[in-house]
């Protein structure tokens, strides 16, 4: 193989909420946590045992004001970026980060604007697609 890669896809819950700094009129960066868990039975015990793992998550821009916007901490999202690791001296230490940068971000969590009683059973997912794509529009038969 000619080339390197470095990707990184992860589907989480955000651990905080979206911690924003804003450098200029057009330049941010929010950072947030999020935790990724798997679980498996322990074959010798019968235990079922949980394991998380937690991610740094850096947006930058728009996606960053997105992020602010629209997440809350618990949401589930889906993101894809690169990994990213910084080194500086605190107090004569050295400090390690690894930190996930995002450059797409999907919502996966359902709308929370209300959640009284009868709203509930209309922020429940679908199995039917919300929207059409492009080619679903172009095969659509009617005549308008």
């Amino acid at each position: 193989m000619a080339g390197t890669i470095n990707k990184v896809i992860l589907i989480g819950n955000l651990g905080d909420e979206v911690k924003m700094h804003y450098f200029d009129d057009q330049n941010c960066v929010g950072r947030f946590p999020i935790a990724t868990s798997e679980s498996y039975t322990n074959k010798q015990t019968g235990e079922k045992v949980t394991n998380t793992d937690w991610h740094n998550i850096v947006v930058r821009n728009g996606l960053a004001k997105v992020c602010e916007k629209y997440l809350t901490k618990g949401d589930k999202v889906y993101l894809e970026g690169k990994l990213k690791n910084r080194q500086w001296e605190q107090d004569g230490v050295k400090r390690y980060a690894t930190e996930v940068q995002v450059n797409e971000m999907t919502m996966l969590s359902t709308k929370r604007n209300s959640e009284s009683p009868q709203n509930l059973e209309q922020a429940k997912p679908t199995s039917e697609p919300v929207s059409k794509t492009i080619s679903e529009e172009e095969n659509d038969d009617l005549p308008f």
